[in-house]
């Protein structure tokens, strides 16, 4: 009867360790399976991710290889432009020869009443002349210095 016993107790023994070790084995299945599911969603949204990505590469490289007829100049435009500075040209030397006459006037109202005579350095240029680079070309006035011209006289003829 001893044995018998002891052989029932061993039985139930073993039987419960095996159960214990089965519960702690399913927690284990059950926490590896939770992290395996995780995993799964992570990858799947990573794979809508890249879907975005290819698709966004994929217009950018549309875009790249399509002609741009809107960033580019036509020759009209190009033309329309000339005509432009050319009239913007016109404008400002004729401003420069109205600058020049006043400039004039004042040299001849100021030289006569003081008795000093200013006379231009340089005739006014044509617009034909405004291709030469700027500094070659010089407008200004001679004075001539008499007798009896002070620092203050020089000031006001210059």
């Amino acid at each position: 009867m001893r044995k018998i016993s002891l052989w029932l107790f061993i039985f139930v023994f073993t039987a419960s360790l095996a159960r214990a070790q089965d519960a702690a084995t399913q927690q284990q299945i059950d926490k590896l399976y939770g992290q395996m599911q995780d995993l799964i969603e992570a990858q799947a949204a990573q794979g809508k991710r890249i879907e975005a990505l290819e698709k966004q590469v994929g217009d950018l490289s549309d875009k790249l290889n399509q002609p741009v007829a809107a960033d580019s100049a036509s020759a009209d435009d190009l033309k329309k432009l000339a005509a432009q500075v050319q009239e913007i040209d016109k404008k400002r030397q004729a401003d420069n020869d109205l600058i020049l006459k006043q400039i004039e006037k004042l040299g001849k109202v100021s030289g006569g009443s003081a008795g000093h005579k200013f006379s231009p350095a340089v005739s006014p240029a044509t617009s034909a002349d405004n291709s030469t680079p700027s500094g070659s070309k010089q407008n200004g006035y001679y004075y001539t210095v008499a007798a009896g011209d002070t620092d203050r006289t020089l000031v006001c003829a210059a």
